[in-house]
Protein backbone atom coordinates (compact mmCIF):
# COMPACT_ATOMS: atom_id res chain seq x y z
CA UNK A 1 0.00 0.00 0.00
CA UNK A 2 1.25 3.91 -0.74
CA UNK A 3 2.25 5.58 2.70
CA UNK A 4 0.07 8.57 0.88
CA UNK A 5 -3.22 6.55 1.36
CA UNK A 6 -4.03 8.00 4.43
CA UNK A 7 -3.68 11.51 2.97
CA UNK A 8 -6.57 10.58 0.61
CA UNK A 9 -8.24 10.13 4.05
CA UNK A 10 -7.64 13.83 4.94
CA UNK A 11 -4.33 13.41 6.74
CA UNK A 12 -2.51 16.64 6.77
CA UNK A 13 0.52 18.15 8.33
CA UNK A 14 -0.69 19.27 12.12
CA UNK A 15 -2.05 15.82 12.39
CA UNK A 16 1.40 14.50 11.46
CA UNK A 17 2.88 16.41 13.90
CA UNK A 18 0.82 15.60 16.71
CA UNK A 19 1.28 11.87 15.28
CA UNK A 20 5.34 11.98 15.55
CA UNK A 21 4.46 12.84 19.41
CA UNK A 22 3.71 9.05 20.00
CA UNK A 23 6.60 7.00 19.45
CA UNK A 24 6.11 3.55 18.49
CA UNK A 25 2.83 3.84 17.82
CA UNK A 26 0.92 4.12 13.91
CA UNK A 27 -1.26 6.57 13.00
CA UNK A 28 -5.18 5.74 11.35
CA UNK A 29 -8.49 7.12 10.98
CA UNK A 30 -11.63 5.49 12.01
CA UNK A 31 -14.05 5.03 9.15
CA UNK A 32 -17.10 2.72 10.66
CA UNK A 33 -18.08 1.60 14.18
CA UNK A 34 -20.74 -1.15 15.69
CA UNK A 35 -20.55 -1.09 19.21
CA UNK A 36 -16.85 -1.63 20.52
CA UNK A 37 -15.34 -2.18 17.64
CA UNK A 38 -13.84 0.06 14.75
CA UNK A 39 -12.89 -0.33 11.12
CA UNK A 40 -9.84 1.62 10.86
CA UNK A 41 -7.99 2.80 7.62
CA UNK A 42 -4.03 2.99 8.15
CA UNK A 43 -1.59 3.30 5.26
CA UNK A 44 -1.70 -0.72 4.93
CA UNK A 45 -5.36 -0.60 4.41
CA UNK A 46 -8.57 -1.35 6.70
CA UNK A 47 -8.14 -2.98 9.81
CA UNK A 48 -9.73 -3.67 13.00
CA UNK A 49 -9.62 -2.14 16.49
CA UNK A 50 -10.68 -1.90 19.61
CA UNK A 51 -9.82 0.45 22.47
CA UNK A 52 -6.73 -0.39 25.31
CA UNK A 53 -7.69 -0.87 28.55
CA UNK A 54 -6.08 1.56 30.07
CA UNK A 55 -7.49 3.73 27.09
CA UNK A 56 -11.21 2.72 28.66
CA UNK A 57 -10.19 3.16 32.63
CA UNK A 58 -9.04 6.60 31.84
CA UNK A 59 -11.34 7.86 29.36
CA UNK A 60 -13.90 10.86 31.72
CA UNK A 61 -16.95 10.93 29.42
CA UNK A 62 -18.73 9.10 25.84
CA UNK A 63 -17.25 12.34 24.38
CA UNK A 64 -13.89 11.31 24.65
CA UNK A 65 -14.28 7.39 23.27
CA UNK A 66 -13.48 7.38 19.68
CA UNK A 67 -15.92 7.94 16.73
CA UNK A 68 -16.22 7.92 13.16
CA UNK A 69 -14.05 10.68 11.27
CA UNK A 70 -11.06 10.43 14.15
CA UNK A 71 -7.31 10.26 13.77
CA UNK A 72 -6.01 7.38 16.00
CA UNK A 73 -2.94 5.96 17.14
CA UNK A 74 -2.76 2.27 17.67
CA UNK A 75 -0.26 0.04 18.57
CA UNK A 76 0.08 -1.81 14.63
CA UNK A 77 -1.09 -0.51 11.18
CA UNK A 78 -2.07 -3.87 9.77
CA UNK A 79 -3.78 -6.50 11.66
CA UNK A 80 -1.69 -9.59 9.96
CA UNK A 81 -1.00 -10.73 13.96
CA UNK A 82 -4.47 -10.05 15.71
CA UNK A 83 -6.80 -6.53 15.90
CA UNK A 84 -4.82 -3.36 16.42
CA UNK A 85 -5.34 -1.70 19.72
CA UNK A 86 -6.18 2.24 20.11
CA UNK A 87 -4.28 4.11 22.40
CA UNK A 88 -5.09 7.97 22.03
CA UNK A 89 -7.34 10.04 19.63
CA UNK A 90 -5.36 13.03 17.95
CA UNK A 91 -7.17 16.39 18.51
CA UNK A 92 -10.22 16.83 17.05
CA UNK A 93 -11.38 19.55 14.80
CA UNK A 94 -14.53 19.46 15.48
CA UNK A 95 -17.10 17.50 16.49
CA UNK A 96 -20.95 16.85 16.44
CA UNK A 97 -22.64 15.99 19.39
CA UNK A 98 -26.02 15.80 20.51
CA UNK A 99 -27.91 14.60 23.24
CA UNK A 100 -29.09 10.57 23.58
CA UNK A 101 -32.70 9.94 22.54
CA UNK A 102 -34.80 9.53 25.15
CA UNK A 103 -35.20 11.22 28.60
CA UNK A 104 -31.03 10.53 29.72
CA UNK A 105 -28.87 13.62 29.93
CA UNK A 106 -25.57 11.60 28.30
CA UNK A 107 -24.42 13.10 24.91
CA UNK A 108 -24.02 11.11 22.32
CA UNK A 109 -20.66 12.03 19.72
CA UNK A 110 -22.07 11.80 16.22
CA UNK A 111 -19.07 12.10 13.89
CA UNK A 112 -15.84 14.23 13.99
CA UNK A 113 -13.52 16.00 11.44
CA UNK A 114 -15.81 17.31 9.32
CA UNK A 115 -15.27 19.87 6.88
CA UNK A 116 -19.09 20.47 5.69
CA UNK A 117 -23.04 18.95 6.49
CA UNK A 118 -25.47 17.91 4.30
CA UNK A 119 -28.31 18.38 6.16
CA UNK A 120 -31.21 16.42 3.86
CA UNK A 121 -34.57 16.79 4.20
CA UNK A 122 -37.09 15.38 1.39
CA UNK A 123 -39.78 17.37 0.26
CA UNK A 124 -42.51 14.92 1.05
CA UNK A 125 -44.13 15.42 4.40
CA UNK A 126 -40.56 14.84 5.88
CA UNK A 127 -40.71 18.68 5.07
CA UNK A 128 -40.35 20.11 8.41
CA UNK A 129 -38.99 23.94 8.95
CA UNK A 130 -38.81 23.91 12.79
CA UNK A 131 -36.43 20.46 12.77
CA UNK A 132 -34.51 22.19 10.13
CA UNK A 133 -33.51 25.01 12.29
CA UNK A 134 -32.41 22.48 15.39
CA UNK A 135 -30.18 20.83 12.60
CA UNK A 136 -28.44 24.14 11.69
CA UNK A 137 -27.76 24.88 15.18
CA UNK A 138 -26.01 21.83 15.35
CA UNK A 139 -23.78 22.14 12.68
CA UNK A 140 -23.36 25.75 13.42
CA UNK A 141 -22.10 24.55 17.17
CA UNK A 142 -19.99 21.91 15.98
CA UNK A 143 -17.96 24.64 13.58
CA UNK A 144 -18.98 22.66 10.29
CA UNK A 145 -19.94 24.63 7.26
CA UNK A 146 -23.53 23.74 7.25
CA UNK A 147 -25.32 22.93 3.89
CA UNK A 148 -29.24 22.73 3.06
CA UNK A 149 -29.95 19.42 0.59
CA UNK A 150 -33.77 19.35 -0.62
CA UNK A 151 -34.12 15.59 -1.66
CA UNK A 152 -36.86 14.30 -4.12
CA UNK A 153 -37.38 17.34 -5.85
CA UNK A 154 -38.94 15.21 -8.50
CA UNK A 155 -41.93 14.87 -5.88
CA UNK A 156 -43.08 18.67 -5.86
CA UNK A 157 -45.00 20.31 -7.74
CA UNK A 158 -44.18 24.28 -6.44
CA UNK A 159 -40.15 23.93 -5.57
CA UNK A 160 -39.56 27.38 -5.39
CA UNK A 161 -41.96 28.18 -2.57
CA UNK A 162 -39.99 25.79 -0.39
CA UNK A 163 -36.54 27.06 -1.62
CA UNK A 164 -38.03 30.85 -0.06
CA UNK A 165 -39.10 28.88 3.14
CA UNK A 166 -36.16 27.38 3.61
CA UNK A 167 -34.16 30.29 2.73
CA UNK A 168 -36.03 32.48 5.60
CA UNK A 169 -34.98 29.95 8.04
CA UNK A 170 -31.64 29.32 6.63
CA UNK A 171 -30.10 32.68 6.91
CA UNK A 172 -27.74 32.78 3.97
CA UNK A 173 -26.99 28.86 3.56
CA UNK A 174 -26.57 27.13 0.86
CA UNK A 175 -29.35 25.46 -0.39
CA UNK A 176 -29.30 23.01 -2.88
CA UNK A 177 -32.00 20.97 -4.50
CA UNK A 178 -31.98 16.98 -5.92
CA UNK A 179 -33.15 14.38 -7.45
CA UNK A 180 -31.79 10.94 -8.14
CA UNK A 181 -34.56 10.01 -9.94
CA UNK A 182 -34.26 12.61 -12.58
CA UNK A 183 -30.74 12.69 -11.82
CA UNK A 184 -30.63 16.07 -11.32
CA UNK A 185 -28.41 17.88 -8.96
CA UNK A 186 -25.30 15.79 -8.99
CA UNK A 187 -23.18 18.50 -10.03
CA UNK A 188 -24.05 21.05 -7.03
CA UNK A 189 -23.69 18.59 -4.55
CA UNK A 190 -20.02 17.86 -6.18
CA UNK A 191 -18.88 21.12 -6.15
CA UNK A 192 -19.07 20.70 -1.89
CA UNK A 193 -16.93 17.52 -1.91
CA UNK A 194 -13.46 18.00 -3.08
CA UNK A 195 -9.76 15.84 -2.81
CA UNK A 196 -9.08 15.23 1.17
CA UNK A 197 -11.90 17.20 2.60
CA UNK A 198 -14.73 15.52 4.83
CA UNK A 199 -18.53 16.01 4.43
CA UNK A 200 -21.16 14.47 6.73
CA UNK A 201 -24.97 13.87 6.11
CA UNK A 202 -27.73 14.52 8.50
CA UNK A 203 -31.24 14.03 8.21
CA UNK A 204 -34.36 12.05 9.15
CA UNK A 205 -34.35 8.01 7.99
CA UNK A 206 -36.22 7.82 4.60
CA UNK A 207 -34.82 11.45 3.31
CA UNK A 208 -32.75 9.62 0.89
CA UNK A 209 -29.13 9.79 2.99
CA UNK A 210 -28.32 6.49 1.59
CA UNK A 211 -29.48 6.89 -1.92
CA UNK A 212 -27.61 9.98 -1.97
CA UNK A 213 -24.33 8.25 -1.28
CA UNK A 214 -24.99 5.11 -3.76
CA UNK A 215 -25.19 8.04 -6.43
CA UNK A 216 -22.40 9.72 -5.53
CA UNK A 217 -20.21 6.96 -5.07
CA UNK A 218 -21.28 5.21 -8.81
CA UNK A 219 -22.47 2.01 -7.62
CA UNK A 220 -24.43 0.77 -4.36
CA UNK A 221 -22.33 0.49 -1.33
CA UNK A 222 -25.42 0.73 0.99
CA UNK A 223 -28.96 -1.00 0.84
CA UNK A 224 -31.94 1.03 0.29
CA UNK A 225 -35.63 0.25 1.15
CA UNK A 226 -38.63 1.80 -0.15
CA UNK A 227 -40.10 4.08 2.16
CA UNK A 228 -43.00 3.11 4.19
CA UNK A 229 -46.92 4.21 3.79
CA UNK A 230 -46.47 7.17 6.55
CA UNK A 231 -43.46 8.59 4.58
CA UNK A 232 -41.60 8.13 7.78
CA UNK A 233 -38.66 6.58 6.27
CA UNK A 234 -37.19 3.35 7.82
CA UNK A 235 -33.98 3.02 9.08
CA UNK A 236 -31.59 1.75 6.36
CA UNK A 237 -28.23 2.94 8.56
CA UNK A 238 -27.80 1.68 11.53
CA UNK A 239 -23.92 2.70 12.23
CA UNK A 240 -22.33 5.69 10.82
CA UNK A 241 -19.40 4.95 8.11
CA UNK A 242 -17.67 6.71 6.06
CA UNK A 243 -16.69 6.37 2.21
CA UNK A 244 -13.98 7.72 -0.09
CA UNK A 245 -16.13 8.66 -2.83
CA UNK A 246 -14.00 8.23 -6.79
CA UNK A 247 -12.91 12.21 -6.92
CA UNK A 248 -11.11 11.81 -3.35
CA UNK A 249 -13.55 13.74 -1.30
CA UNK A 250 -14.95 11.84 2.06
CA UNK A 251 -18.56 11.53 3.11
CA UNK A 252 -19.94 10.07 6.49
CA UNK A 253 -23.19 8.70 6.45
CA UNK A 254 -25.31 8.66 9.98
CA UNK A 255 -28.50 6.84 10.72
CA UNK A 256 -31.50 8.93 10.47
CA UNK A 257 -32.58 11.05 13.71
CA UNK A 258 -36.42 11.10 14.32
CA UNK A 259 -34.83 12.94 17.88
CA UNK A 260 -31.94 15.55 18.17
CA UNK A 261 -32.09 16.30 21.65
CA UNK A 262 -29.27 19.24 21.65
CA UNK A 263 -26.55 20.28 24.40
CA UNK A 264 -23.83 23.13 24.31
CA UNK A 265 -25.89 24.93 21.63
CA UNK A 266 -25.13 28.65 22.56
CA UNK A 267 -23.27 29.77 20.11
CA UNK A 268 -24.94 27.29 17.37
CA UNK A 269 -28.18 29.29 18.29
CA UNK A 270 -26.34 32.94 17.92
CA UNK A 271 -25.63 31.82 14.79
CA UNK A 272 -28.71 29.89 13.57
CA UNK A 273 -31.07 33.17 14.93
CA UNK A 274 -29.76 35.67 13.75
CA UNK A 275 -32.72 37.47 12.87
CA UNK A 276 -34.38 36.89 15.86
CA UNK A 277 -31.74 38.73 18.31
CA UNK A 278 -30.94 41.62 15.81
CA UNK A 279 -34.68 42.63 16.87
CA UNK A 280 -33.30 42.89 20.85
CA UNK A 281 -30.90 45.88 19.98
CA UNK A 282 -34.12 48.33 19.57
CA UNK A 283 -36.47 47.32 22.24
CA UNK A 284 -37.01 50.22 24.61
CA UNK A 285 -35.21 48.22 27.82
CA UNK A 286 -31.42 47.19 27.59
CA UNK A 287 -32.51 44.28 30.06
CA UNK A 288 -35.83 43.31 27.86
CA UNK A 289 -37.08 39.46 28.92
CA UNK A 290 -39.64 39.40 25.87
CA UNK A 291 -42.40 39.04 27.82
CA UNK A 292 -44.68 41.74 29.11
CA UNK A 293 -42.28 45.41 28.82
CA UNK A 294 -43.61 47.90 26.16
CA UNK A 295 -41.63 48.55 23.27
CA UNK A 296 -40.41 44.79 23.22
CA UNK A 297 -39.33 45.43 19.58
CA UNK A 298 -39.71 41.47 19.37
CA UNK A 299 -43.57 41.77 19.49
CA UNK A 300 -43.56 44.77 17.25
CA UNK A 301 -41.48 42.57 14.43
CA UNK A 302 -44.71 39.95 15.12
CA UNK A 303 -47.19 42.63 14.85
CA UNK A 304 -45.83 44.45 11.88
CA UNK A 305 -44.90 40.48 10.03
CA UNK A 306 -41.38 40.86 10.03
CA UNK A 307 -41.16 37.51 12.41
CA UNK A 308 -43.07 34.67 12.66
CA UNK A 309 -44.90 33.90 16.41
CA UNK A 310 -43.28 30.32 15.28
CA UNK A 311 -39.88 30.98 14.64
CA UNK A 312 -39.43 33.00 17.83
CA UNK A 313 -41.16 29.89 19.52
CA UNK A 314 -39.03 27.74 18.23
CA UNK A 315 -36.17 30.30 19.13
CA UNK A 316 -37.48 30.46 23.22
CA UNK A 317 -37.68 26.18 22.91
CA UNK A 318 -33.77 26.08 22.03
CA UNK A 319 -33.11 28.94 24.97
CA UNK A 320 -34.92 26.59 27.28
CA UNK A 321 -33.80 23.39 26.52
CA UNK A 322 -29.81 24.94 26.76
CA UNK A 323 -30.71 26.23 29.95
CA UNK A 324 -32.21 23.33 31.46
CA UNK A 325 -29.11 21.47 30.28
CA UNK A 326 -26.80 23.66 31.83
CA UNK A 327 -28.55 23.86 34.98
CA UNK A 328 -31.46 21.63 35.57
CA UNK A 329 -32.02 22.91 39.25
CA UNK A 330 -31.48 26.27 38.81
CA UNK A 331 -33.57 26.88 35.35
CA UNK A 332 -37.04 25.04 37.34
CA UNK A 333 -36.38 27.28 39.59
CA UNK A 334 -36.18 30.43 38.10
CA UNK A 335 -38.80 29.04 35.04
CA UNK A 336 -41.26 29.13 38.38
CA UNK A 337 -39.95 32.30 39.97
CA UNK A 338 -40.76 34.07 36.53
CA UNK A 339 -44.56 32.41 35.65
CA UNK A 340 -45.34 33.77 39.16
CA UNK A 341 -44.34 36.86 38.77
CA UNK A 342 -45.71 37.47 34.85
CA UNK A 343 -49.61 36.31 36.31
CA UNK A 344 -49.06 38.90 39.11
CA UNK A 345 -48.69 41.08 36.06
CA UNK A 346 -51.46 39.76 34.33
CA UNK A 347 -53.50 39.38 37.48
CA UNK A 348 -53.03 43.46 38.17
CA UNK A 349 -54.11 44.17 34.53
CA UNK A 350 -56.78 42.27 34.93
CA UNK A 351 -58.28 44.36 37.92
CA UNK A 352 -57.04 47.42 36.37
CA UNK A 353 -59.10 47.02 33.17
CA UNK A 354 -62.54 45.53 35.03
CA UNK A 355 -62.19 49.05 37.23
CA UNK A 356 -62.08 51.21 34.48
CA UNK A 357 -65.14 49.77 32.76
Amino acid sequence: MSDNLLKQYGVNDTILSEANTFKDLYLGRIISQSKDVYRVITNHGEMIAEISGKFRFQVSNQIAYPAVGDFVMLDRDTDKNGNGIIHHVINRKNAFIRKAAGRSSKEQLVATNIDTTFICMSVNNDFNLRRLERYLVLVWESGSLPVIVLTKIDLCNDIDSLFRAVDFVGMGVDILGISSFDNEGYEDVMSYISPGKTVALLGSSGVGKSTLINWLMGHEVIKTQIIRSDDKGRHTTTRRELFLLPNGGMIIDTPGMRELGLVDIELGIDQAFQDVEAHFLNCRFRDCTHTSEPGCAIYEAINEGMLSEKRWSSYLKLKNEYAYSENPDGYLKEKNKKFKSISKANKKNFHTKNLGK
